[in-house]
């Protein structure tokens, strides 16, 4: 079978959708030897950033995927997506949106259906052109791909497809995601990112809205000022769309100097970041996954998350579930962590252990059998 997957997300997407892609694509390929896979990549990746795992080839095609975007969805341009990947079998489209496709038998990945559930977390020529695009592509799919039972619930109650059509392949959380003690290594990424030599409480993801960052922001000052916390709080992501509510709760907290924006944070530092905070805490009002949860887990951080969409499914019993919009309640759990060594040592093998569960080479098995099965149909 040969085997075509858009891997334009893991070139130009540092986090989320393109660490997924990743993982995902790094896992298969020792394990789709039996196939031809080749991998597309549309626009022109910076200088050394792309290659192929062994035995999968590489197809980079020199136009902007935004281009591509507007003239397959905005203007219908009828060409195929064959006539720029060549003749295949199965095409894999990876990030919520299809392709026009000839003949290939198609699969497609909706991470999440934010832009229905949260649509005021968005901006609205996104949500807009998601909301009217994310349906059609799902409706012309021979097969769906979910991130999470979640996620494949809201794929059939909220877009009507069948439930025989979607199949999870949970994500995995890399083997570098480790606990880290070297103190040299440590206080080198205290350094780097200004945190200081104190105790800090971490946040990691996108700053936008749905990850809810002014909620913890307000919760963790709270804390600061009612029950003397020492604790900076650092917040680990780029920037996304939106942030104008995040900056202006953390000016109003009148403990801006206390806060840490790091920006994007690379993989060879973030395990150490992990390793470091005394509490993760992710308060976002939607997860198609959450892998950061889990991040954190395998590093012996424990997690405090928002008790919504995946974010149950992802963490099981090893982490305290909170109302995102509770902000008194996020507070409460911080400190009931910070102050409760048993706790915090129960939730932190628990967190091991569910850790070890996701990987991606049981992502990888599902995927290639889920590829097989469709191809036959």
């Amino acid at each position: 079978m040969r085997i075509v997957i858009d891997y334009t997300p893991a070139v130009f997407q540092g986090a989320g959708i393109g660490r997924h892609t990743r993982g995902l694509v790094q896992a298969l390929a020792p394990l789709a030897g039996g196939h031809d896979v080749s991998l597309l990549v549309f626009g022109r990746p910076p200088a050394g950033k792309i290659s192929a795992p062994a035995g999968f080839s590489l197809r980079v095609v020199p136009i902007p995927n935004r281009w591509l975007t507007i003239g397959w969805h905005r203007l219908g341009a009828p060409f195929p997506v064959d006539w720029l990947s060549g003749s295949m079998d199965l095409y894999h489209a990876s990030d919520f949106v299809l392709p026009p496709v000839r003949r290939a038998r198609t699969l497609l990945t909706v991470h999440d259906v934010s832009f229905l559930t949260t649509p005021q977390c968005a901006e609205a020529s996104l949500r807009n052109f998601l909301s009217g695009v994310v349906p059609q592509s799902v409706t012309r799919a021979d097969h769906v791909l979910a991130d999470s039972e979640s996620t494949r619930r809201d794929l059939i109650q909220l877009l009507g497809v069948p439930g025989d059509k979607v199949t999870v392949v949970y994500p995995g959380v890399e083997p570098s995601f480790c606990r880290k003690d070297d103190p040299v290594e440590l206080q080198r990424l205290r350094v780097r990112y200004g945190i200081g030599d104190g105790p800090f409480i971490l946040g990691v993801g996108t700053l936008e809205p749905r990850k809810n960052w002014p909620a913890l922001i307000r919760a963790w000052a709270h804390l600061r000022r009612e029950n003397r916390l020492p604790h900076r709080l650092v917040i680990a992501g780029g920037t996304g769309w939106l942030t104008e509510g995040i900056f202006e709760a953390a000016e109003a907290s009148g403990l801006r100097s206390e806060i840490i924006f790091t920006g994007f944070v690379a993989d060879a530092d973030l395990a150490a970041l992990y390793s470091t905070a005394d509490v993760f805490v992710l308060p976002s009002l939607y997860e198609g996954f959450g892998i950061p949860v889990l991040e954190a887990m395998a590093c012996g951080t424990p997690v405090v998350c928002a008790d919504n969409s995946s974010l149950p499914e992802a963490t099981g019993d090893a982490a305290l579930l909170v109302d995102a919009t509770d902000e008194a309640g996020i507070a409460a759990a911080i400190q009931g962590l910070l102050e409760n060594e048993a706790l915090r040592m129960q939730l932190q093998q628990r967190g091991f252990e569910q850790a070890q569960r996701f990987t991606w080479d049981a992502a990888a098995r599902t995927l290639l059998n889920t590829y097989e099965r469709v191809y036959h149909a």
